[in-house]
C-alpha cells in the first residue's frame, strides 16, 4: 500500500507522468472502487460515494493520461483516500 501512496503523491505532483495500467488499476481499488463491469478492453469502477462511472482502458501498457487525470479530480473532488 505504501508503494501506492508514494506513486499517487507522485501524481499530485506531476499529473502528466505516465504509470502502468496495472499499477493504475491497483490505485483505483485502494481509492474504495468496485470493478463492475468489463467489455472488451473497457472497464467499469464504481464507488459508494461518486455518482459517476470510472471508465478506463489501457494504451498498451499504460494508463491513458486524460483518465489517470479524470480520476485525480474524482479523489480530490469527493475527498477519498486509500483504503489501508
Amino acid at each position: 500500500m505504501a508503494k501506492l501512496a508514494k506513486l499517487y503523491a507522485k501524481l499530485v505532483q506531476s499529473p502528466k507522468q505516465i504509470i502502468t495500467f496495472r499499477d493504475f488499476e491497483r490505485m483505483i481499488a485502494a481509492f474504495g472502487f468496485v470493478l463492475k463491469r468489463e467489455r472488451g478492453s473497457h472497464k467499469s469502477y464504481r464507488h459508494p460515494r461518486v455518482r459517476e462511472v470510472l471508465t478506463v482502458q489501457p494504451v498498451g501498457k499504460d494508463a491513458e493520461p486524460y483518465q489517470v487525470r479524470r480520476f485525480m479530480d474524482i479523489v480530490a473532488e469527493f475527498g477519498l483516500e486509500i483504503d489501508t
